[in-house]
């Protein structure tokens, strides 16, 4: 069974640096948060895996990996300025491409998009697809607070429907009032407050939200063809699909379809590394066989037992196939 995996992270010394110019000037807003950022960076950063590129092959062969997509592991700063956006994402797509030069049997790539000029993030993006080969893009989060709703981003989506390429949401660190609202407490430390907030729990809501706010806007009655694709088992919207349904009904959105019928037709989900058959079988049987594809989040998780978690599995070969290789090719057009 050929295994082809999305969501796939690495970085480059050379991005590092220049976004680390701008990241530098944000400083911990308080003592608790720079002690918080500290124990995250030493639990949960895999170090020099996002750069070792020999290391990263081996640990796909290891695991019957044929292919991983490849993204950029962190947005550019929200500090950095267009214009020094606009540069860091095209040397990083460049960068992006050397690799899948080097390996074009192993690895595609996503986009890496300037947020803070849509105009120059959609052109960005048909030279990624166009000249460098890429096969969709991934978006980290929001933009300074901003979800991508708002009509300024419109440009990047209207440039992936009409280049026939997925966006894939990814989740990011969420404002520091949203934290401190909704996830810390007198309760328990702060540590652990910034970990729900984060990869616990808030980082997934809040990118739920952001596919949920897209569809409300209609953007999918303006773009027919638009595809989204979404970790983590759907950053818990599905089990909630009904309840909105529901309760948002076409009446109060005035749009044409209901938002499960959107988010079934136009969103496809992954796993990102968490691997739990109760969830497989249950979005399988939800969304379809064909709206799922696969994921593991290397290197942040490195599951062992990526191969026999869908070849184990309780669905069809056929299901397997589709979700091991087949829907990827189709989807990212990578056959």
């Amino acid at each position: 069974m050929k295994i082809i995996t999305l969501e796939e992270h690495y970085t480059d010394k050379r991005i590092m640096d220049w976004n680390n110019q701008f990241a530098k000037k944000q400083e911990p807003a308080s003592p608790e948060q720079a002690e918080a950022m500290k124990f995250m960076m030493a639990h949960a950063f895999p170090g020099d895996e996002l750069l070792d590129f020999d290391k990263r092959l081996a640990f796909m062969d290891e695991n019957k990996i044929d292919m991983q997509v490849l993204s950029l592991t962190s947005p550019v700063s929200d500090l950095v300025p267009a214009q020094e956006a606009v540069e860091i994402c095209r040397l990083a797509n460049d960068i992006t491409k050397q690799h899948m030069d080097e390996h074009p049997d192993r690895f595609a790539g996503f986009a890496t998009l300037p947020m803070a000029d849509p105009k120059a993030a959609a052109g960005e993006l048909e030279r990624c697809v166009k000249e460098l080969g890429f096969c969709g893009v991934l978006l980290a989060g929001r933009y300074k607070g901003r979800f991508y709703n708002e009509e300024e981003f419109f440009p990047i989506f209207e440039k992936a429907a009409e280049l026939d390429v997925p966006v894939y949401f990814h989740p990011a660190g969420i404002p520091m009032e949203v934290q401190e609202a909704y996830y810390m407490s007198d309760a328990y430390s702060f540590i652990v407050g910034a970990e729900l907030a984060s990869a616990g729990f808030g980082w997934h809501v809040e990118v739920g939200i952001q596919i949920v706010r897209l569809i409300l806007s209609g953007i999918f009655d303006r773009l027919p063809n638009l595809k989204f694709i979404s970790g983590h088992w759907g950053e818990t919207i599905p089990a909630f699909l009904e309840r909105m349904d529901s309760i948002l009904t076409r009446e109060i959105t005035g749009l044409k379809k209901q938002i499960s019928e959107y988010y079934k037709e136009h969103v496809y989900l992954t796993p990102s590394g968490i691997l739990s058959n109760d969830q497989l079988e249950y979005l399988a049987k939800l969304m379809g066989a064909d709206h799922i594809l696969y994921a593991v989040d290397y290197p942040y998780v490195k599951p062992d037992h990526i191969y026999e978690f869908l070849a184990g599995s309780h669905l069809t070969e056929e299901q397997k196939e589709l979700i091991a290789h087949g829907n990827a090719e189709r989807l990212l057009h990578l056959v």
